[in-house]
């Protein structure tokens, strides 16, 4: 795998344009490398298209005028991707007014790391937002934006409400773009594979859920322990309301220096050495 992200990233990172000549054949060799499956070939049936490259949405303005758009990737349930294509081209001389220069400057809208790149990547966020919005109601709106400059970086945008209200940077403003050289990175081709193929599983709210749901589970073992010991109910609960009071003083920094957990240490010992054992599951 490995190899095969280095090859892809080498490869790509000489591209340059046009999206519209690059986006399929990029986005089905990202396929390889995230280990997902390709898009499928788009079928006349728009309703069934759903994992396909320019898939059919129909905007109505409310006025009764209809009109057609295509997202450059769909794939239902994850996301809808908007491509576009930025350059690396060095700015040319103001000097220089030929026909190549001309068209040169008009690449230079997108040339990478400009103030105009960083607009025209914002603005691809609004077309795939209102790509959303045209879906099906029965398909809901993708956990998913991803807003793609061909072999550069990916930009991620999750709202796991599902109600198309708070599309945000994912994770965060600080990290939401993975440069094609990030994909050297296990962990960061893993977030970009799971937003591909399990979106939901990147959902924070669900992770906190499951710890927590796994934290009371081995607190009521812990509490039987200590109650079947001929601890008595109250005394128990406030045993353990203190030992979770000091981990969460440690956590933000009111016990510096590791105390909370020699202290904790010491509550359980005192407790038997047999709570320990249980509370580690």
């Amino acid at each position: 795998m490995r190899s095969l992200s280095l090859s892809f990233i080498q490869r790509w990172k000489l591209s340059g344009g046009s999206e519209r000549a690059n986006f399929q054949s990029f986005a089905r060799e990202l396929c390889d490398v995230l280990d997902s499956p390709k898009p499928d070939p788009a079928t006349d049936q728009t309703a069934r298209n759903d994992y396909t490259f320019e898939r059919t949405v129909s905007f109505d303005d409310g006025f009764g005028k209809v009109s057609t758009g295509f997202i450059d990737l769909y794939r239902r349930d994850c996301f809808v991707m908007e491509a576009k294509q930025g350059s690396d081209e060095p700015e040319p001389s103001p000097f220089d007014l030929s026909s190549q220069t001309a068209s040169r400057r008009k690449l230079m809208a997108a040339r990478r790391g400009t103030p105009a790149w960083q607009q025209a990547m914002r603005r691809a966020f609004n077309p795939a937002v209102r790509y959303a919005r045209c879906l099906p109601n029965d398909h809901g709106w993708p956990p998913f934006i991803m807003v793609v400059d061909v072999g550069y970086c990916i930009d991620l945008f999750a709202d796991f409400s599902r109600q198309g209200k708070n599309y945000l940077p994912f994770p965060d403003p600080a990290s939401y773009r993975i440069l094609i050289d990030d994909l050297r990175q296990e962990s960061l081709r893993e977030r970009v594979r799971l937003a591909w193929t399990e979106p939901l599983a990147l959902d924070r709210s669900q992770e906190t859920a499951r710890a927590t749901r796994e934290l009371a589970g081995r607190l009521a073992k812990l509490a039987s322990s200590l109650e079947d010991e001929g601890h008595a109910p109250e005394d128990v609960a406030h045993f353990l309301m203190r030992c979770l009071f000091t981990m969460f003083a440690e956590d933000v920094g009111l016990l510096p220096d590791r105390t909370a957990q020699r202290r904790l240490c010491a509550l359980l010992v005192a407790q038997g050495r047999r709570v320990g054992k249980v509370a580690g599951g």
